[in-house]
């Protein structure tokens, strides 16, 4: 596999990060006889080979570079993109709370540059299946060359389509969907997931949370939660040590839930409503998405 986290020493094909002064950083796979440039002068690929990770290298001027793996978050950050990516600090939040691990079947929907679809086949590992997608080809294209790079593309099956027509799967384990308008397609994203199963969408306003919110309840999906992640960094000087300048404040609301399934018994009409289900206002009708979001 290209990206190899399991080695003590660098190999040929390995992708590896090189970080220099000011942490600034440059990812990119080894061959032999390559060199890669930078501003501060040229490193040649065949002195990095057979390196223990962690070493310290120096371009043909002198400067110093850290020879390192690069992290899933590095990964995500470099990665090429035609479209806005998930930042690390969701992406590792909703794989977690959506329980995704080795040999889960799991989808999305709205594949875009493939940061995702990068995190979910890491997750699932060589036995799980990561199902993804997107009604536009050229933005699949360039998931594919970036899950390919990283030699995670054998565990993703890509398909183009209008996921208004519903989907071929049925039982995934976990669904993530990231898309303008998930509330319109619960409906088909309900009968993708098996009971219980692990619902996910990512909005950037309260606006069209509040619309997810009712098409959740109309299609029996309960314990909902809305949250987002502010995610701030500290100098790490321990004689100073104090809050960095900038911080990635909001990129954007997460909602989860479960699908469940009813039973037509009073006795359980406490529960529901605890669960977000059910209540007096779970038949209220799903608000006009034109009245309600701003036209830009």
């Amino acid at each position: 596999m290209p990206w190899n986290l399991r080695s003590t020493h660098t190999q040929v094909g390995d992708i590896v990060q090189l970080v220099g002064l000011r942490h600034k950083h440059f990812i990119f796979p080894l061959s032999t006889g390559g060199s890669f440039h930078t501003h501060r002068g040229i490193v040649k690929h065949d002195d990095l080979i057979g390196l223990p990770w962690g070493s310290q290298v120096f371009s043909h001027l002198g400067s110093p570079f850290f020879l390192l793996q690069p992290a899933l978050g590095d990964i995500l950050i470099d990665l090429p993109r035609n479209t806005q990516i998930m930042y690390p600090k969701d992406i590792g939040y909703i794989l977690v709370t959506m329980g995704v691990g080795e040999g889960q079947q799991v989808m999305e929907a709205g594949t875009g540059s493939g940061s995702m679809t990068i995190a979910l086949a890491y997750a699932v590992g060589t036995s799980g299946r990561v199902i993804s997608y997107e009604r536009r080809p050229e933005m699949q294209q360039l998931a594919c060359k970036n899950l390919t790079r990283l030699g995670l593309d054998n565990r993703v099956v890509f398909k183009i389509g209008d996921i208004a027509d519903g989907f071929e799967e049925t039982n995934v384990d976990a669904f993530f969907l990231d898309v303008p308008n998930p509330y319109d397609y619960m409906e088909q994203v309900r009968a993708a997931l098996k009971p219980g199963g692990f619902f996910c969408g990512l909005l950037p306003t309260v606006n069209q949370v509040s619309i997810l919110l009712y098409s959740l309840r109309r299609q029996h999906f309960a314990f909902i939660e809305v949250c987002e992640l502010l995610l701030r960094y500290y100098k790490p000087d321990p004689g100073r040590l104090r809050p960095t300048d900038r911080m990635v404040a909001h990129t954007g609301y997460l909602i989860f839930a479960r699908r469940i399934e009813l039973a037509d018994d009073p006795r359980a009409k406490d529960l529901l409503i605890e669960a977000g289900v059910g209540g007096d206002d779970s038949d209220d009708e799903k608000p006009d998405p034109d009245e309600t979001l701003p036209v830009d």
